[in-house]
């Protein structure tokens, strides 16, 4: 049994509880001034609260808000808004008891997820040149970029490198050497003109050079004949011992008569 105490205690809890005590409300009511309103439903919001002779007044939500529960609040949600800025566009629209879903851009993949929708969105990297893309971006992940093997090239659009063009199989001559970023580059087959020049000229220059000394030393050949030529009689004359005897005509002179004896003798005896 409870001692007067006891009772005096319990009266006064019981007091305060009627006093001061929240009421434990539904899950679909809500409390105000220690009533127990019921809630709004989902796309709408309270215009006036229960009393205890009415129920609660409810008004739908206006354009661009929404609620997606039942609620006991004054006001509807804004709806999400889907910036191209920020790499998004619109997925689902927003209704009067939905939020608006966002979704990456295409080339775009979410880096910022709430809930089911992307609040922010980054552009998917670009391979480089000698790059190869070996994993395509989507809506949740980035590209992923591989390097080119030696011997094959790409420039970072494609999904695979390709092998350099062989010039000689082509029967063709290499210009430029293929890169990793770069196709070989092939053309047709020139001559060196450097090589047909020597070819060429080197034994031109070779027989005018032989002709020319050929007649060069015909020349010297030549000259010295004629001087010796011309030294044989003078040398033939020197051989015999006698002077060179230049012969005259004696019919230039007028002829002389010889002195007689007598004209000697009595030459002799003056």
């Amino acid at each position: 049994m409870l001692t007067a105490d006891g009772r005096t205690s319990l009266f006064l809890l019981m007091t305060l509880l009627r006093i001061y005590g929240v009421p434990s409300c539904h899950q679909t009511e809500y409390e105000v001034r220690g009533e127990c309103c019921p809630m709004c439903p989902p796309g709408s919001h309270v215009q006036r609260d229960c009393t205890e002779f009415t129920s609660t007044s409810c008004v739908p939500c206006a354009e661009g808000t929404y609620n997606d529960k039942s609620n006991g609040l004054r006001y509807c949600k804004h709806c999400s808004l889907c910036y191209s800025a920020s790499g998004l566009k619109v997925k689902l629209d927003c209704t009067l008891t939905s939020d608006s879903v966002c979704e990456p851009q295409d080339g775009f993949f979410c880096h910022d997820w709430s809930s089911k929708s992307c609040v922010a969105a980054q552009k998917h990297s670009s391979c480089g040149a000698g790059q190869f893309i070996s994993q395509r971006g989507t809506a949740s992940t980035d590209t992923q970029c591989s390097d080119c093997s030696t011997g094959t090239f790409a420039d970072g659009t494609g999904t695979s490198c390709q092998p350099h063009r062989q010039c000689e199989a082509e029967n063709l001559q290499l210009i430029e050497a293929g890169t990793s970023s770069a196709d070989a580059r092939c053309g047709e087959q020139r001559h060196n003109v450097t090589g047909i020049l020597i070819a060429v000229l080197v034994p031109v220059l070779l027989v005018t050079v032989l002709v020319v000394l050929l007649f060069w030393k015909r020349k010297i050949f030549g000259e010295k004949l004629n001087c010796l030529k011309k030294s044989q009689p003078a040398e033939s004359d020197n051989n015999t011992g006698h002077p060179h005897v230049v012969p005259t005509s004696f019919s230039n002179y007028p002829p002389t008569s010889l002195p007689s004896p007598a004209e000697t003798e009595g030459g002799g005896a003056t």
